[in-house]
């Protein structure tokens, strides 16, 4: 059974990951589970909160749309899936894979799915952040010897 902490890690990378990526990756499985539907796809809203200097005051940022889904496995695992927008396929898939990724089949899945999800955000974070520094400006003073 996976900690708490990875179980939280890969939900956050399958999550987050761009929607093209990661169904091309999931299609590249070549396998088929069966799995019963808990919950079904469902979009919904959430109200989104913020906090004044990321630790102070909190406020209603406004609401974003999400989809969550619920499935257990033949074997037995239960996993859920939350994807922001309106994606159900995704939030469906997220859901078997985090069900799965809660099996023995989790090394693989980690090998196959997370890593290359993980690579793929970091390498555009990495690409963003260096567009910005490309556009970054430096402002300076210059001292005047007044007397």
């Amino acid at each position: 059974m996976a900690h708490n902490s990875e179980r939280k890690h890969w939900l956050s990378v399958l999550a987050k990951a761009p929607p093209i990526y990661f169904h091309e990756l999931y299609d590249q499985l070549d396998q088929v589970w069966e799995y019963d539907v808990l919950r079904a796809a469902e979009i919904g809203a959430v109200m989104v909160r913020g906090a004044m200097g990321g630790s102070g005051d909190t406020f209603n940022l406004g609401e974003m749309t999400i989809t969550r889904c619920s499935v257990k496995l033949r074997e037995g695992s239960v996993g859920h899936g939350y994807v922001q927008g309106r994606d159900k396929l995704k939030a469906e898939r997220v859901a078997v894979l985090d069900a799965l990724l809660q099996t023995q089949s989790a090394p693989q899945l980690m090998a196959q799915v997370i890593g290359p999800l993980q690579d793929y955000m970091h390498k555009s974070r990495r690409d963003t952040a260096q567009k910005a520094a490309a556009t970054k400006v430096e402002f300076f003073t210059l001292v005047r010897g007044e007397d």
